[in-house]
């Protein structure tokens, strides 16, 4: 469905720039950029994905993954395809990097009103924008976190950060929480693996913090592209001093796939390595992804543990009914975890 793009600036000769996202493109009339879901027709700027789904489904909030935010609750999940990265290790590569293999992105038509019909009908607590880049569908999201905060729903990006601060600006009003992807400490990996950059991830981060969007990180550990322990220490340290030591992480162990399917799966003893340096640094919620294990949250004043968490089933067991915990009294950090 073609629909005229925000957070775009008219250049001479029918050329536009877009300010979406931190590649800011310069587009030509009659290109695109390099999420290739917008395009310049006579001056204009048009995203081709409004309305444009390839993939819903009713998740729990923990697959996002988010653990502190309405823990124990479902999230209506969408994604149109496209992305502004090219990540070599993508588990979604199919979607997210359709625009860049068809002419025309594909997807059913589905308007913002219908998503959030059908999430609350279904007993969802929020809808997530995520599986590709929300950043390329922005103005879909935005139309949709709009009605979705009328109707009492909450909004949650899974995002490579890759955004720039005009746009957080304008969705901040809407949106409650975001999963963001730091994927390395290095701009290099950035630069020749995922067609990006760093530094811009780490100011959506901080940014998101001042505005009061509720904030996880997640990093996927890939072996010989970011898993140098003092680098990840590099990392863990930014999220202590920079979002602050009450932000969880997620450390996630990599498996092959898409281009990397070459090199073997993440050692667990590094994942669990890295949990104990952080939790040294004094970060108060380290969680291992895609390795069976404990990822209960346990209180970080007294260790009373407060959520169990087995798959994607999830208890509250140590906290009242305002989100403290029973035992010191403590107020767990994060949305939504009154009972």
């Amino acid at each position: 469905m073609l629909h005229e793009a925000l957070l775009y600036d008219e250049l001479p000769g029918l050329e536009v720039r877009c300010n979406l996202c931190a590649h800011r493109c310069k587009i030509k009339e009659g290109s695109r950029g390099i999420c290739r879901v917008r395009e310049n027709r006579d001056g204009e700027l048009f995203t081709l994905v409004y309305g444009n789904l390839i993939s819903k489904n009713i998740d729990p909030i923990e697959k996002k993954p988010l653990y502190h935010f309405y823990p124990g609750t479902q999230a209506y999940s969408i994604a149109t395809p496209g992305c502004n990265f090219r990540c070599e290790w993508c588990q979604n590569w199919q979607i997210s990097q359709m625009p860049k293999i068809m002419n025309m992105p594909y997807g059913q038509r589905m308007l913002p009103d219908k998503i959030v019909d059908e999430a609350s009908r279904n007993h969802c607590r929020s809808i997530a924008y995520t599986y590709t880049e929300p950043t390329i569908f922005f103005e879909y999201s935005l139309d949709t976190a709009k009605l979705a905060k009328e109707a009492g729903l909450k909004n949650i990006y899974v995002t490579n950060g890759f955004m720039t601060p005009e746009m957080l600006d304008m969705i901040s009003p809407y949106l409650d929480a975001a999963n963001v992807d730091i994927k390395a400490f290095r701009d290099e990996p950035y630069r020749r693996l995922m067609g990006g950059k760093l530094e811009p991830v780490l100011e959506s981060c901080k940014l998101m913090k001042s505005l009061g969007i509720w904030l996880e990180i997640t990093t996927l550990v890939v072996p010989g592209v970011n898993d140098d322990p003092d680098e990840l220490k590099e990392l863990a340290r930014f999220i202590y001093e920079d979002l602050g030591p009450d932000t969880p992480w997620h450390l996630s162990r990599f498996f092959p796939h898409y281009k990397m399917r070459d090199r073997g799966p993440t050692k667990e003893d590094l994942l669990y390595d890295t949990k104990k340096m952080a939790e040294r640094i004094g970060l108060n919620y380290i969680y291992i992804g895609n390795v069976f294990g404990d990822n209960d949250t346990y209180c970080k004043k007294c260790g009373e543990k407060l959520i169990t968490r087995s798959g994607y089933f999830t208890r509250l067991l140590g906290l009242d009914a305002s989100g403290h915990c029973k035992n010191c009294g403590v107020l767990l950090d994060g949305m939504g975890l009154s009972q």
